[in-house]
């Protein structure tokens, strides 16, 4: 992997038609460092955030020994870097040949549910393996309520009298038991997890049976960029928010508690940037080389503000518009697919034109994981990159909230 300054040297450099992935895994390693320092328990990375290899490693020798998997493949990739580290497998509804594969084959001994057929599931491996139960730890996932950019209650988690009975049940049969729950991608309100606790506290009450621990999943927001057109969202930093749950998680009784969180955006987002380029301009039109099939879905649901850098090609001599005015434009993807135009539009200087390039930061959260091969486009290019993206040069655009007509 080549080594670049900032992601203009990269550009210039390489003058790229292709998506160039800007890796920092200085960054990547002090982010997953102060999510380690600041949390009174556990830290397990998601690995749907971005399992990419080098992701993995990365965050293994930064000091991350647990991970968050959903599926064999994750399985295997933790294994494939960090063969010593454990596995946590908290997808709620599973394949029972998954479950045979995870306990037999990976030697994974925590698992989560929201439905007694989950139960029935997992007990028929650990018999048919003949594994004791009392070494399996079974984490029954709670509904939460809250705001986030991606809610995650509406497919999982059991309601909280069901939740109840699911302890009762995997404790009678000899698990040992935890209570987890997902407050959504990208918190929006700093009240959710102290809510989410509010619930945790009533389960545990009612339910009465001993908890081997308590898992808060994920949700952390990582800080992207805002339409300055619009009102700065009302939330508090990485900091607060930590301080915040550690004085709820004393307030609800829970300090004492083995505890376990499974972030993703908060570690690895500022992690990546992307170099795209203006494949042509038409008008307020922008087509570049990638697109809502390949890095940018985050863009095209419009859920997240990303920070954008104009990089102009120095090769371009003569420009139209006002260098220091900024212009929306609506940006289309690189497939042959009208569907491929993100839902609203970056705003960008004027300048910008067909050759020119757009460096957009803080996309290591689920960009890789998105992309597809659709039409035959696969961004799969990368470089490292030692500056910081916010320490490269002021960024000069963003990719607003808001929608744009042609």
């Amino acid at each position: 992997m080549q080594t670049f300054s900032t992601a203009i040297e990269a550009a210039h450099a390489l003058r790229p038609d292709v998506p160039v992935y800007c890796f920092r895994p200085e960054v990547l390693t002090a982010d997953a460092k102060a999510f380690i320092d600041a949390f009174p328990g556990e830290t397990a990375y998601a690995v749907k955030t971005n399992g990419e290899p080098m992701v993995l490693e990365t965050l293994a020798k930064a000091g991350v020994s647990l991970f968050d998997v959903a599926s064999p493949g994750e399985f295997a990739a933790v294994r494939a870097v960090a063969p010593q580290a454990g596995m946590l497998y908290m997808h709620p509804i599973k394949a029972q040949s998954d479950i045979r594969l995870a306990l037999e084959t990976y030697g994974i001994r925590t698992l989560s549910l929201d439905h007694e057929d989950e139960v029935a599931k997992i007990l028929r491996v650990v018999r048919a393996l003949d594994i004791d139960p009392g070494t399996v730890t079974l984490f029954v996932r709670l509904q939460t309520k809250g705001h986030a950019a991606y809610e995650l209650s509406r497919k999982f988690g059991a309601a909280p009298a069901h939740a109840v009975e699911l302890l009762q049940r995997c404790h009678g049969i000899g698990f040992k038991t935890g209570l987890c729950f997902h407050v959504g991608s990208q918190i929006e309100d700093p009240e959710t997890y102290e809510r989410a606790l509010a619930s945790a506290d009533w389960v545990r009450n009612r339910a009465d049976v001993p908890l081997a621990g308590l898992d808060v999943g994920g949700g952390f927001p990582a800080e992207y960029g805002y339409d300055p057109k619009r009102r700065k969202p009302d939330m508090p930093g990485f900091s607060e928010i930590m301080e915040r749950l550690r004085g709820d998680l004393a307030e609800w009784g829970f300090a004492d508690v083995p505890l376990v969180a499974e972030p993703g955006r908060v570690i690895v987002a500022r992690a990546f940037s992307l170099i795209v380029r203006v494949l042509l301009r038409k008008g307020r039109r922008l087509y570049i080389n990638d697109g809502i099939w390949a890095s940018l879905s985050d863009s095209w649901t419009g859920k997240i503000t990303l920070p954008a850098r104009f990089i102009p090609d120095p090769a371009r001599k003569r420009r139209t518009g006002d260098p220091d005015k900024i212009a929306a434009f609506k940006v289309c993807g690189a497939t042959c697919d009208s569907v491929d135009i993100l839902s609203r539009p970056f705003w960008l200087p004027e300048t910008v034109d067909t050759g020119d390039w757009i460096e957009i930061g803080h996309i290591g959260a689920y960009s890789l994981s998105l992309r597809t091969r659709f039409n035959g486009f696969y961004p799969d290019t990368f470089v490292h990159v030692t500056t910081p993206f916010h320490e490269g040069g002021g960024a000069d655009g963003y990719a607003s909230l808001e929608t744009m007509a042609d």
